[in-house]
């Protein structure tokens, strides 16, 4: 390896060494994002933005697939209509950012920047909605929140963020609790096939739910360094909301009833498990299905005639298919290779005249690093072959650590010495009890991450208290 091309790998602190300093170094390396002026708010790259931008188009397909519309609301949230649901405000009271001025003149009432779109979808909700023919409504919103957070780190906590929030309402409980069941299975399912990154689903504990849920329903996955991150969130609200925005419908018995709501949502925050799920001490690493560049042709001894030339005609040949890029920069080959392993791009192509009066192209697996020499007839069924075979060689590697670092405890001991030194998911039985939730994250910063609906009876005592346990629970230090 060239010593320039030494020197970018170089860059990146090892995640043994410094975890949170390697995320920092391949967020800036691979120029995903940028700091902005602004604290807490980043500057999302192009290269960044286009994983987001194949998030939400594969996301924003499945809505649709599944019978949701996007609509828009406004950025700004009175706060007389914010105060309308008690438990909701009190729960996003301290991240909330508040517009007082207009101009130069104070405003009569101070107005919310959107940290969720709860009240303006329900203020909405209670115009339209009059008969049970007017139900479902499936509604989708993209846009950006903000929430004014103490401590950011990009993609993973930011002020300002961008997402999709789903708003629904429906006639009945049980069409409620049907839907929001069916969001987080296409959450699960999106998170598993296009992102390679394996989850747990469950429903979140009451002190760890949605302020103002009836139920919270979460996908948890597993970093690298043992950590979890909630992936998506799908909230059953019952009628809470419609009682308190008294959102009401005529039925078909000619009687008054409440709507029964509910919302979903996912964020940026997905590059940042996407990095940290897959990544490398070499960079990224990124799923093929939403990589921005999924094959790149790297050109060898391009200054001999018809290398280029050829390196083009591949472009052109595979670029119907597949999201491809060629690289006929003056930058060595080696540097090449450094940089779009950094980047995370799934498969690299190397041309050069051997290989064209070989009629062949080798090909880079990102995941392996093996070379695989295939004839040019049959360029395009390797390139997808391959694609493919990346794609399930990251879920099966992500599948593999979450099942290193998930352990059982029964004893607290046990509990305590599992997430002081090996950390991940801790799989142990609850009594249902919040005191036995806030002690265990007051003595070891564990806290509940979901009670899976794939139960296990571990023993029958609380892993806490020792009382009867009510739910299996896994449990870990999270970001």
């Amino acid at each position: 390896m060239a010593k320039d091309e030494k020197k970018l790998v170089e860059e990146i602190t090892s995640m043994n060494e410094d975890f949170a300093k390697w995320y920092t170094d391949i967020v800036k390396k691979a120029k995903l994002v940028d700091y902005s002026g602004i604290r807490g708010c980043m500057v999302i790259q192009p290269y960044g933005y286009a994983i987001w931008e194949n998030i939400q188009k594969e996301l924003d397909r499945r809505f649709k697939e599944t019978g949701h519309e996007n609509v828009y609301m406004p950025m700004f949230i009175p706060e007389s209509l914010l105060q309308r649901e008690k438990d909701h405000v009190e729960g996003f009271a301290p991240e909330v950012a508040w517009v007082t001025h207009g101009g130069t003149e104070k405003l009569e009432e101070r107005l919310c920047v959107r940290p969720t779109s709860e009240t303006l979808f329900c203020d909405h909700y209670a115009n339209i909605i009059h008969s049970y023919r007017d139900l479902p409504k499936l509604y989708n919103q993209w846009c950006n929140v903000v929430r004014w957070e103490k401590t950011t780190r990009p993609f993973l906590r930011t002020m300002e963020f961008l997402w999709q929030e789903g708003h629904t309402a429906h006639a009945t409980a049980e069409e409620a609790e049907a839907e929001t069941l069916r969001m987080l299975n296409v959450y699960a399912d999106f998170c598993e096939k296009e992102l390679a990154i394996p989850v747990v689903k469950g429903r979140k504990t009451d002190k760890e739910k949605f302020a103002g849920a009836k139920a919270t329903y979460t996908i948890e996955s597993l970093m690298h360094d043992g950590k979890a991150l909630q992936s998506g969130t799908s909230h059953n609200f019952g009628d809470g909301f419609a009682k308190a925005f008294g959102i009401q419908y005529t039925g078909e018995d000619n009687e008054l009833h409440y709507v029964h709501q509910t919302s979903w949502g996912m964020t940026t925050r997905l590059i940042g498990a996407i990095i940290m799920v897959h990544g490398d001490d070499a960079g990224l690493k990124l799923p093929p299905r939403i990589a921005p560049i999924q094959a790149v042709i790297v050109p060898i001894a391009q200054h001999k005639e018809g290398v280029i030339e050829k390196a083009e005609q591949l472009r052109a040949t595979l670029s119907s298919k597949f999201r491809v890029k060629l690289d006929a920069s003056d930058k060595s080959p080696g540097w090449k290779f450094s940089e779009y392993e950094m980047k995370g791009v799934p498969l690299r192509i190397e041309i050069g005249p051997k290989d064209i009066e070989n009629n062949q192209a080798v090909l880079v697996s990102r995941t392996t690093r093996e070379k695989f020499f295939v004839s040019l007839d049959n360029l395009e069924e390797e390139v997808a072959n391959h694609l493919e075979k990346i794609q399930q060689e990251m879920l099966d590697a992500a599948l593999q650590n979450r099942e290193e670092k998930t352990s059982v405890a029964v004893s607290y001991d046990e509990f305590k010495e599992t997430i002081e030194n090996k950390g991940g998911f801790v799989k142990a039985m609850w009594c249902g009890d919040v005191e036995c939730e806030n002690k265990i994250k007051e003595d070891t910063s564990a806290t509940s991450r979901c009670m899976p609906f794939e139960q296990e009876e571990l023993s029958e005592s609380c892993v806490c208290c020792g009382k009867p346990a009510k739910k299996m629970v896994y449990w870990g230090k999270a970001y």
